[in-house]
């Protein structure tokens, strides 16, 4: 079913409207709160060329009160105000021009004139994520400045990008998990439809978008969501963020309708193709259908023609989600690459061995959440996004430093070729497929005091490491507070040409893994992958007749037995390779490698893979 010029973007299997809001109709707007806690009266203020209003809610039972209010139209400010009290943000707020603490607007999501009628939605099928921050990508910071690099993201050969949160948060400049207004774009980046014509040019660029949203914890700063209800938090469920939200308590009908709008708003009013859950682990819920049950099978709904096939569907006891960040595949390769062991790498051991039950597993035998989320064998490998970098991995270390700032340039290619070829979804974080030179920093912009708080939380947070147990040393780490920080944390662009050969390797790469008839296949039975050495992992992938080798070499030169993988063919004799890390296209020296008597010579620091045809 294509989409249409209307408030939803497919004509969907179940109408959705949101519970409350601002909802533009034919000679006003009605306006509807959940306030529990108000004891006597609501009302709604709003603003027009004659002056400010006060107009008396009607209370409707269980909290919920509703007005409707005459000629109010789009582009009005609008508060609520609980028992005379202060005026206060919408929590189903579309638009907070002014900032948390200002006055929403009312929005009319039906104007936008969109343009991708014929886009038919992402589905897993041959996905590759590119992970970015709306505010870092480019020098301007905004949605309408990220429209001009589409062309080239498209050109990389990603099939979606995957914009950090972009509710609307504190200051000028924030990650996006301090959001507050969960229905609001983020003023720093634009207007509701600077979003929407990012998303419409993105589906005619022939790129889907996914939206990464926040159920776990509101952020610190402007978060009035308990002004009006007490029972929007969890009176038994805690997280690392603070009090958990209420999914399962008294008043949690109401909090559980806030996370499942949300998710349909974004979906039918901004046309986005799929939702990253952040930390799914703190969505705290002890109800017999857990609130992420409920939100994907909701946003399916919503999502109406738009076909998207389940990692794991609810009745096999999945939570209706299409995949999982599989994080054991990037600790394993950070370890086995930097010999990081503090923190939470101190679990992993960075084998060869680890890193090629990642690639058959989707997990590493040696991490947790196996126990807790056993990979089911119809699991496919989509179902688990891979990465050697992400915000979170870049970003929560004490300078930003991406991998390829610890290891050498021909080490990251390998790295680099590993996880393109290897069947899971691929994920890049912005600026790993051009090795770029700039970190991602955590950085914020509250209010001075808790400025302060949240600079020396994030020193303190490191005091574990072995390099910052020195106060004095921990004070050289970048104050979140600074505009520096933000500022340092800026792709420089122009580095696609500066370093071009890494680039060519990844649009290689990613063209490669498109249209080849191996690589373009994600079933995990028919992938094995072998640790030949310390430093050396085969991983073999066929689909019919057709097979496909990779050999990936983090070390030295070495000779090589190959009769080490099992799974290949018997008799099978063409060799041609494919593609080499080492090809002097993509900045490497052009080293072949020989074949002898007792094995293969394969050249160092070197990533090769071939195609294996029958001998004829």
């Amino acid at each position: 079913m294509t989409s249409t010029n209307t408030r939803n973007y497919v004509e969907p299997n179940t109408p959705w409207t949101p519970a409350f809001g601002a909802q533009l109709e034919a000679g006003g707007t009605r306006f509807s709160v959940w306030a529990p806690n108000a004891r006597e009266s609501v009302s709604v203020v709003h603003y027009d060329p004659a002056g400010r209003r006060d107009v008396p809610m009607t209370p409707l039972g269980d909290g919920r009160y509703e007005a409707w209010v005459s000629r109010v139209e789009a582009g009005t400010r609008y508060a609520f105000r609980l028992d005379g009290g202060e005026e206060r943000p919408d929590p189903y707020s579309r638009y907070q021009p002014d900032g948390v603490h200002g006055p929403s607007q009312v929005v009319d999501p039906s104007t936008y004139a969109w343009g991708d009628e014929g886009w038919r939605g992402t589905g897993r099928e041959g996905l590759a994520i590119y992970e970015l921050h709306v505010g870092t990508m480019t020098p301007e910071g905004t949605f309408r400045a990220l429209i001009g690099e589409l062309a080239e993201l498209k050109a990389l050969g990603v099939t979606a990008i995957e914009l950090m949160p972009v509710a609307q948060c504190p200051g000028d400049r924030n990650w996006g998990y301090d959001g507050v207004n969960l229905f609001a774009p983020f003023t720093a980046y634009g207007a509701p439809d600077d979003l929407r014509a990012l998303v419409d040019a993105a589906h005619n660029a022939g790129l889907g978008v996914i939206l990464d949203v926040v159920y776990n914890h509101f952020g610190p700063e402007g978060a009035y969501q308990g002004v009006f209800a007490d029972a929007y938090f969890s009176e038994t469920h805690h997280t690392d963020w603070g009090a958990g939200l209420n999914w399962d308590g008294p008043g949690s009908e109401w909090v559980r309708r806030f996370a499942i709008d949300n998710a349909c708003h974004w979906i039918s009013e901004y046309h986005i193709d799929g939702l990253r859950l952040d930390a799914t682990h703190a969505i705290i819920d002890d109800s017999p259908v857990h609130l992420v049950q409920e939100l994907t099978a909701r946003a399916r709904e919503v999502a109406g023609g738009r076909e998207i096939t389940r990692a794991r569907a609810i009745s096999d006891g999945g939570e209706g989600a299409d995949g999982i960040w599989a994080d054991d595949f990037h600790h394993e390769v950070r370890v086995m690459l930097t010999n990081a062991h503090e923190n939470y790498y101190a679990a992993y051991n960075g084998s060869t061995v680890s890193i090629a039950k990642a690639i058959e597993n989707g997990f590493s035998p040696v991490t947790t959440i196996t126990d807790a989320t056993p990979v089911d064998a119809g699991d496919l490998a989509s179902a688990f996004v891979f990465c050697i970098q992400n915000h979170d991995q870049v970003g929560n270390r004490p300078f930003g430093d991406r991998l390829h700032h610890e290891i050498n340039a021909a080490r990251y290619a390998v790295a680099s070729t590993l996880l393109l070829f290897a069947p899971e979804t691929p994920l890049l974080f912005m600026g790993q497929e051009f090795a770029a030179s700039t970190p991602f920093l955590y950085f914020t912009d509250h209010p001075e005091e808790l400025g302060k708080l949240v600079t020396r939380g994030r020193r303190e947070e490191f005091a574990g490491f072995g390099a910052f147990h020195d106060p004095v040393l921990r004070e050289t780490i970048p104050d979140p507070q600074a505009e520096a920080t933000f500022l340092a944390s800026k792709l420089r662009l122009d580095e696609r040409e500066t370093n071009a050969g890494i680039y060519r390797l990844y649009r290689d790469l990613l063209a490669l893994r498109a249209s080849d008839p191996v690589l373009s296949h994600n079933d995990r039975a028919t992938t094995r992958a072998v640790a030949l050495t310390s430093q050396v992992i085969a991983v073999h992938r066929w689909h019919g007749d057709e097979h496909r080798l990779l050999l990936a070499n983090f070390g030295s030169e070495t000779t090589l037995d190959l009769s080490g993988i099992p799974s290949l063919p018997e008799g099978w004799h063409g060799w041609s390779v494919m593609l080499s890390s080492g090809w002097s296209r993509f900045g490497g020296d052009d080293v072949k490698p020989e074949d002898r008597d007792d094995g293969i010579v394969f050249p160092a620091r070197t990533a090769m893979i071939w195609e294996i045809s029958p001998n004829t």
